[in-house]
């Protein structure tokens, strides 16, 4: 960033402009917790000056002092230069109105699952009061399974991961939210250590394929490579999911699974499974279910 930025104070939209200018300039990547250059630029310089995320107007005339404007400048040097996500400059990521602490070993917060715990995955849960055991599989920063916990309060809900240093972010979170007594937290690959039934798992595992993996933007490879790949076809992971959960299951139970752009495959790969594809924000395509009645043939 030209050091001219930083001779003399100058207003929050001048920086914003400019801000927007080099973004666009340096062709990043989005979907980080924005789409696109101007709600990140406003996202990273309104989190930089500590001023409220969700009001920019009143403060875009906002004359800056010359130790805000390199603090703005830093911040912005690092999405640029380094392709940094935002959300590892800002150590936070959002998921409606849950805010999640997340560093470089996490996956950024990001699921169309989120969407659908916000109605309790009503209809298909009818009474969300009556869910006792709930299991998130891959559970990366802890963010769906604390979202379990909120959305089914009767709920104890397990959380397994196969990354120590994710355990950790997650850890961090759950006891952020006061739900350690709630949430469990378990090391292991997917169903080690496990007991069910439970009444709901979820997840939201790896699932990019191989060919998609070498195409990432920087922004996307700066995320652990183990939280995103899923085999040639994206499907290793789940292939492993939707044949194991059965035994863990309630037979009225529900397994609720995002797959990414997978669902040709995934139908291919179990032709006798009735998948229901969830509306979400994205479409039909992403988020699957199945019954455990479904999961015990």
């Amino acid at each position: 960033m030209p050091a001219e930025v930083a001779k003399q104070p100058r207003t929050l939209r001048d920086l914003l402009r400019f801000a927007v200018n080099r973004f666009n300039a340096a062709g990043l990547s989005f979907g980080h917790g924005t789409t696109n250059a101007r709600d990140e630029a406003a996202y990273l310089i309104l989190h930089t000056l500590k001023l409220p995320l969700d009001r920019l107007d009143p403060f875009l005339d906002k004359t800056l002092a010359a130790e805000e404007i390199e603090a703005v400048s830093r911040v912005l040097r690092l999405r640029i230069e380094q392709r940094v996500p935002a959300a590892y400059l800002t150590n936070e990521a959002w998921l409606g109105d849950f805010r999640f602490y997340v560093d470089e070993r996490v996956i950024v917060p990001r699921s169309y699952i989120a969407e659908l715990l916000r109605d309790e995955l009503s209809p298909w849960v009818r009474d969300p009061d009556s869910v006792g055991a709930a299991l998130d599989l891959c559970t990366g920063s802890g963010c769906l399974a604390i979202l379990l916990a909120h959305a089914f309060p009767n709920a104890r809900v397990d959380a397994t991961e196969l990354s120590p240093d994710a355990l950790e972010v997650a850890k961090k979170n759950v006891g952020n939210y006061g739900l350690q007594d709630r949430v469990r937290l378990v090391g292991g690959d997917l169903f080690a250590g496990l007991i069910g039934p439970y009444q709901l798992i979820v997840s939201n595992p790896p699932y990019v394929n191989a060919d998609s993996m070498a195409e990432l933007p920087p922004e996307y490879r700066a995320e652990p490579q183990m939280a995103l790949a899923g085999g040639q076809d994206g499907l290793d992971i789940v292939r492993h999911i939707v044949s194991g959960t059965g035994a863990l299951l309630d037979p009225d139970g529900l397994l609720v699974v995002e797959i990414g752009h997978n669902r040709e495959a995934l139908e291919q790969a179990f032709p006798r499974l009735a998948f229901t594809w969830l509306e979400t924000s994205g479409g039909d395509g992403f988020v699957f279910l199945l019954t455990g009645a479904q999961l015990a043939h």
